[in-house]
């Protein structure tokens, strides 16, 4: 994070604002493998959607920004389309490569989409796989409909961190309060629905991009309480604490966690697919 950039506390601007992350290329390199084996991955209903609404040429191309360690892309590689896929971390994209071995049409670059050379109306679809906040607004939307061919489409896929029920977490209030006060807000469903809708009404608005198709899913899944706080030490918000004052906090967690719930934990996440046709 840049010592120059005084950032609010307050999460939603923590998120707004991760753009500005002076170094993008080492943010999650600590976390990566963590990242690959704990966040959530896409349902097969939104992929399928996903599919159904794109209707991809048969020799087309995909771009795909922020593949990270090839949660999405692995999924979208089994379409058969020629994919770049563009990854800032270097371990997270040494992952994705990995996991993608086989999959000889797709190519793994370890650059931000910012640096990258525009191939310019050469795909049919740019894909951002919960990623397009980390794309510096206006480059967002200009770039990504100069990289596509005459009404092609650019999709946003996204999941949200997969959170217990509102009752648990206010078991967990006090140990936030004590650690973390700027966590200790308990983020619904329907704050994310409505925190992604606008950035699907920012593609709009661009002038770019029209025709906004917005479909989501809530998805139930069960963690062990160690693979939960793993999950966790991924997020920004919690990559952004001090790593004593992360240690503490996780380790109080795993406590209270423990002692109310055993060891396994019920959560859930929302997963939007968000496409729209350039102009």
């Amino acid at each position: 994070m840049s010592n120059s950039e005084d950032w609010n506390s307050d999460i939603s601007s923590l998120l707004n604002k991760i753009y500005l992350c002076a170094d993008k290329k080492s943010w999650y390199d600590r976390v990566a493998e963590a990242y690959d084996r704990t966040r959530p991955r896409y349902p097969a209903k939104i992929l399928a959607r996903v599919r159904e609404v794109a209707q991809f040429p048969a020799q087309g191309k995909i771009l795909e920004i922020g593949s990270g360690p090839g949660i999405a892309s692995i999924e979208l590689a089994k379409i058969g389309l020629k994919m770049i896929c563009l990854e800032p971390s270097l371990s997270a994209c040494n992952l994705a490569r990995r996991k993608c071995k086989n999959y000889l049409h797709v190519e793994f670059i370890n650059t931000t989409f910012e640096e990258w050379q525009l191939e310019s109306q050469q795909f049919d679809a740019v894909v951002a796989t919960t990623s397009f906040h980390w794309v510096t607004p206006g480059i967002r939307t200009e770039k990504t409909a100069a990289a596509l061919k005459e009404n092609g489409l650019l999709i946003l896929l996204w999941n949200t961190p997969p959170q217990p029920k509102y009752e648990v977490h206010q078991l967990l209030a006090e140990v936030y309060l004590s650690h973390a006060p700027v966590l200790a807000k308990y983020e619904t469903h329907q704050n994310h629905q409505a925190n992604l809708a606008k950035m699907g009404q920012e593609v709009i608005d661009s002038g770019y991009f029209k025709d906004l198709i917005s479909e989501q899913l809530v998805s139930r899944v069960s963690y062990s309480v160690e693979d939960y706080l793993t999950l966790l030490s991924t997020l920004s918000p919690y990559i952004r604490l001090e790593p004593q004052q992360r240690v503490n906090l996780l380790t109080e967690l795993a406590k209270v966690l423990k002692l109310n719930c055993g060891n396994q934990l019920e959560l859930s996440y929302l997963s939007m697919m968000q496409i729209a046709r350039k102009n």
